[in-house]
């Protein structure tokens, strides 16, 4: 069976949404945190369209949240990382680190 890696924008979103939580993965905090920590800059569309994606592969799931004044009554989409998301993560970060590993001019300073 041929084993299914994330691309690298996959990955990242699984990670920032990771890294901010369920209470606040959605759009905006995820794309704020893959700009805030890699330096990346990705568009929210984008952002969405792969969570879209990845919900429909079973990698994350998605709720409503209640809706917020300051979003002129619209509510929020909050994703979280399903198991078997955090398991695609780990199987693309095993692979990474596999390819990375042993290749001179990636090792030190």
């Amino acid at each position: 069976m041929a084993r299914e890696f994330l691309t690298d924008l996959e990955l990242m979103i699984l990670i920032a949404a990771m890294r901010v939580g369920d209470d606040e993965a959605y759009g905006v905090t995820i794309t704020r945190e893959i700009e805030e920590t890699t330096g990346r800059a990705v568009a929210v569309a984008v952002v969405y369209t792969t969570l879209d994606r990845l919900e429909q592969r079973g990698l994350v799931a998605s709720s409503i949240g209640d809706p917020t004044p300051e979003r002129g009554g619209r509510a929020k989409r909050f994703f979280r990382v399903t198991s078997r998301g955090v398991r695609q993560a780990r199987v693309t970060q095993r692979a990474l680190t596999a390819l990375w590993t042993g290749v001179p001019q990636l090792t030190g300073g």
